[in-house]
């Protein structure tokens, strides 16, 4: 018999919110995480997009300084996200057995900050002032690793490196360590640190980034006519999995059920999505499946919906494929509106804000959108977070990536 993965912790760090709590409250009230970027490198760098979304608290606020040297910021993200989300959880060392207890992280790029710091160093000051903790700092299993350690998790420590997909199809492998009897709890989610002027240099090149440097807070727009491009955001977000009969015998407070998960490639481009949105229908039906979940017990999305011009309709295309006529019924909401994007974190963040849609039966809110593209009919959350039905109802959370990932994760409410 397959066994049940229950959500039994939460933790994250982000544009809107240095906590679980504080970040909900405010992706309810409609908060924008987007402003200009203090850092002198913008001039020095002249570059085009002079806003991002970072992080409303830095990790220090959690970490010893001895920690947080040791880290790339993208690890340091993750370690404060996992730290939040197993308190939340009530576990500690002797209430799970450490070959028992497994790590499934993502990232999209990973130790960004180390490496190019790093390779500065070496040109400007020679090898010999490069420092001995660098590899370890820029691998982009570092996040997992640096967790697994501060928990003592024995039953492995899993990367996945899928860009934007990263967070999300963590989740995927961590549901099926619980449901396959490999590990009876896992800690799971995404983290990101690419506010660097390189990637965003590189974003904008490809003119992925919204250059609305005059007005950072409405940059991101999902489903808006006037939408020119996502507003790059860092952060990490964490979820504590465990087996129902583990965290029932523990009398532990359970979120929601992580119930199926789908993950599928487009082998379309490297870039574009599958504009028919083929493969992102696939994963959906993938996690309506592996959970056993019908189409019309779905009532609510948080959607990848990124605000650039050709990403957002073909996952209109999906969901339509997928859900038909009860998609009137499915309120969608976009919350990269508010937090930006935090690619390989995203998931993982957003994946936390449909669970607690779930639990608290509210849906959070899409900001600016003023004119919705007639193209995307979908039923948006705007102005006001949204009530959900009661009773026994699923939601869903998508991820997709560069590289043609796809990754979809499906929650029931417990």
């Amino acid at each position: 018999m397959t066994r049940k993965a229950v959500i039994t912790g939460l933790g994250a760090t982000s544009p809107i919110g240095g906590d679980v709590d504080t970040m909900w409250a405010n992706a309810l009230a409609g908060t924008s995480g987007a402003r200009p970027i203090e850092e002198d490198w913008v001039e020095q760098y002249d570059l085009p997009v002079t806003f991002a979304a970072q992080l409303t608290n830095k990790p220090t606020e959690v970490l010893s300084r001895v920690e947080a040297r040791r880290m790339d910021p993208t690890t340091q993200m993750g370690l404060v996200a996992a730290r939040e989300a197993w308190a939340d959880s009530g576990l500690d060392e002797s209430s799970v057995e450490s070959e028992r207890l497994a790590v499934a992280f993502g990232t999209g790029i990973g130790g960004v900050w180390t490496l190019l710091d790093s390779w500065d160093n070496l040109r400007e000051r020679g090898p010999r002032r490069v420092l001995p903790m660098t590899v370890p700092m820029l691998m982009p299993n570092g996040a997992a690793a640096a967790i697994s350690m501060d928990v003592s998790a024995r039953g492995g420590a899993l990367t996945t490196v899928s860009a934007c997909a990263s967070g999300t199809e963590a989740m995927d492998n961590a549901r099926r360590l619980i449901e396959t009897g490999q590990a009876d709890v896992v800690i799971t989610g995404g983290a990101e640190a690419a506010i660097h002027p390189l990637p965003i240099a590189g974003f904008a090149a490809m003119q992925a980034l919204s250059k609305r440097n005059d007005d950072p807070q409405a940059a991101s727009r999902p489903y808006d006519t006037d939408r020119d491009g996502f507003v790059l955001g860092e952060g990490a977000g964490a979820l504590v999995l465990e087996s129902e009969e583990h965290a029932r015998a523990r009398g532990a407070k359970i979120y929601a059920v992580l119930a199926g998960s789908g993950v599928t490639s487009d082998a379309h481009h490297i870039t574009a999505p599958d504009p028919e949105g083929m493969g992102a229908s696939r994963a959906i039906r993938a996690a309506l499946e592996s959970g056993d979940i019908r189409m019309d017990e779905i009532f609510h999305v948080n959607a990848h919906a990124t605000s650039t011009p050709v990403g957002d309709r073909p996952e209109y295309i999906a969901m339509k494929s997928v859900f038909a006529g009860h998609l009137d019924n499915v309120l969608v909401s976009a919350t990269k509106s508010q937090t930006g994007h935090l690619l390989g974190a995203s998931g993982a963040i957003e994946a936390i804000l449909t669970v607690l849609a779930i639990y608290h039966r509210k849906a959070p809110v899409t900001i600016n959108l003023d004119n919705q593209d007639p193209d995307i009919p979908l039923n948006v959350v705007h102005g006001q977070p949204a009530e959900l039905p009661s009773g026994d109802i699923a939601a869903m959370s998508n991820s997709f990536g560069f590289g043609g990932h796809n990754a979809v994760v499906a929650f029931r409410s417990y």
